[in-house]
């Protein structure tokens, strides 16, 4: 994952603590529209900030269908907790190659929300 904020972007908060979802996994998966399965783009993990900067260029972000996938379970377990949800999966559509897409996360222990950032 480098530096550069790129047309995808993500920031995941855990709201049951009031701060940033550090070290969280994630997964970036595109779906190929002929075969009806998802195929994995890139992985990676939130920094510090609970962001995941470099996900996918701007070339490779195509119109189509993708999903992030969280593991929130792994989360909230590496902080000595347990939790209701596994993982979190967010589909969501690009109809344009030139657009920005921000897919925030608020996750707490039993609940999760998201909406379409900006």
């Amino acid at each position: 994952m480098g530096s550069v904020k790129g047309p995808l972007t993500t920031h995941v908060l855990n709201t049951g603590d009031g701060v940033p979802a550090a070290r969280m996994a994630l997964s970036l998966h595109r779906l190929d529209p002929h075969m009806t399965v998802w195929s994995l783009v890139t992985i990676g993990n939130t920094n510090e900030d609970g962001r995941c900067p470099g996900l996918i260029t701007s070339d490779a972000f195509t119109p189509g269908m993708y999903k992030i996938r969280f593991e929130t379970g792994q989360y909230w377990e590496s902080l000595g907790q347990s939790s209701f949800y596994p993982y979190v999966e967010i589909v969501f559509t690009v109809s344009a190659a030139d657009q920005s897409v921000h897919v925030p996360l608020l996750v707490s222990r039993y609940s999760y929300s998201t909406y379409r950032g900006s």
